[in-house]
């Protein structure tokens, strides 16, 4: 059973690491605009789901304490957008 989580636990490790790699060529597109800041804020929304269900724990909690943290990252995110759009 140890030997299943500590794989799971790589796995979920390397996706994070392709993600944010993914974010960060993203980011430094010389054509960066609307479309490019969305992206890289989508997989900044899944990647914090992926920390906070998985390394924090949160996937074994009551739906209420999920809810607040994916409140919190999409307001966080929407507030960035809203700031970069206007």
């Amino acid at each position: 059973m140890n030997k299943q989580l500590n794989r799971f636990a790589t796995i979920i490790w390397l996706a994070l690491v392709i993600l944010t790699i993914g974010t960060l060529l993203l980011g430094e597109e010389v054509t960066a605009g609307k479309t490019v800041m969305l992206s890289v804020l989508a997989i900044s929304l899944i990647k914090g789901q992926l920390i906070a269900n998985y390394f924090m724990g949160l996937r074994h909690v009551s739906w209420l304490w999920r809810g607040i943290i994916l409140g919190y990252f999409v307001i966080v995110g929407g507030m960035i957008a809203i700031a970069y759009l206007n």
